[in-house]
């Protein structure tokens, strides 16, 4: 139902059967309806069970899809929040036909505090899909898009549904060279700092203890890179993260490490490389050689689908346009 207000501008209106779903869908002290209007400038009004939605036709057309899908959504049993909601709405601003009941209810993982792991992204499941169906994908994009997350969640409900026999992690130790004896410290304080990340992520999908204790029995191993050298990695779920700062030489060497009913995950952000000036990057170099391998698949993110504070989407929105500007002038 739509009645026109001015030139541009429209009225639309929509119906929802359940009057408690949709208090839930407008959120708590209706804070899903006020990130709306923020984000499209339009205004919400409810009465009863009907929303009436007030603004440019376009950005009306945008929440009425939104706010249906979300309902559908919320029908199966998804809690929405205030973040799905600014997700929800990247998704359909980039692709209005996109599904989200497809995205969002897609469950990679559930963690051991009970957190339910979803794709947020149109990108995120793209990765989530082609981890399930390839056995070695490369996720490129920005830093906070989920790249190494998602991937550790996919490994963790691997090996608890006994699909691989281990999980390894492995991150280059650029700053010292891989050569760790330079380092203070004994083995484990001279690679944790390199390491870190991956454990943070690894604790917050499981239980510390049980976690620990899979590291302790070498089901889980996280270790820098240079220790994959000579190995060969059977039934197991390998991932590498800040791919960007491979050497040839360390790319190659990995990659070449994949066995027998193994899949094995490469991220890393090509804008964000720690080499040494001329120093080419391995992920770099591995894109444009591997890239029409059949069996090898590549997703890229963008800052569109970055999920921490909605700040380092426009931080990285602005450094790609002073990248733009620099590669204009030089070209000049």
């Amino acid at each position: 139902m739509k009645a026109k207000t001015h030139q541009g501008s429209s009225v639309k209106k929509i119906s929802f059967p359940d009057n408690n779903k949709l208090k839930i869908l407008l959120g708590e002290y209706d804070g899903n309806r006020k990130v709306i209007e923020k984000l499209r400038g339009v205004k919400l009004n409810a009465r009863g069970c009907t929303v009436s939605i007030s603004g440019d036709t376009d950005d009306c057309d945008l929440v009425k899809n939104l706010l249906s899908q979300l309902y559908g959504i919320i029908e199966k049993g998804y809690p929405v929040y205030p973040a799905d909601i600014d997700y929800a709405h990247r998704i359909l601003s980039k692709n209005s036909s996109a599904s989200l009941e497809s995205i969002f209810l897609d469950t990679v993982f559930i963690s051991s505090k009970k957190k339910v792991i979803t794709p947020k992204s149109i990108a995120q499941k793209s990765y989530i899909d082609s981890i399930r169906t390839y056995d070695m994908v490369f996720g490129i994009g920005p830093a906070g898009t989920g790249k190494t997350y998602l991937a550790m969640a996919m490994a963790i409900g691997a090996l608890l549904e006994k699909r691989v026999n281990r999980i390894i992690l492995a991150r280059p130790a650029v700053e010292a060279g891989e050569r760790l004896g330079f380092l203070p410290g004994d083995l484990s304080e001279k690679v944790n700092p390199y390491l870190r990340p991956v454990y943070d992520a690894l604790y917050d999908m499981m239980d510390f203890e049980r976690a620990s204790a899979l590291i302790s029995k070498g089901i889980i191993e996280v270790a820098p890179l240079a220790f994959m050298r000579g190995r060969t990695l059977n039934d197991s779920f390998v991932i590498l993260d800040e791919a960007q700062n491979t050497s040839s030489e360390q790319m190659k060497m990995f990659l070449t490490r994949l066995g027998f009913g193994s899949k094995t995950v490469i991220t890393g952000d090509v804008t964000q490389t720690d080499l040494p000036p001329g120093k080419v990057s391995g992920l770099v170099e591995a894109e444009g050689l591997l890239k029409g391998v059949e069996g090898i698949r590549f997703v890229y993110f963008s800052e569109i689908d970055v999920v921490r504070h909605r700040l380092v989407q426009d931080i990285i929105r602005a450094y790609n346009h002073l990248d733009r500007k620099k590669l204009t002038a030089d070209v000049e």
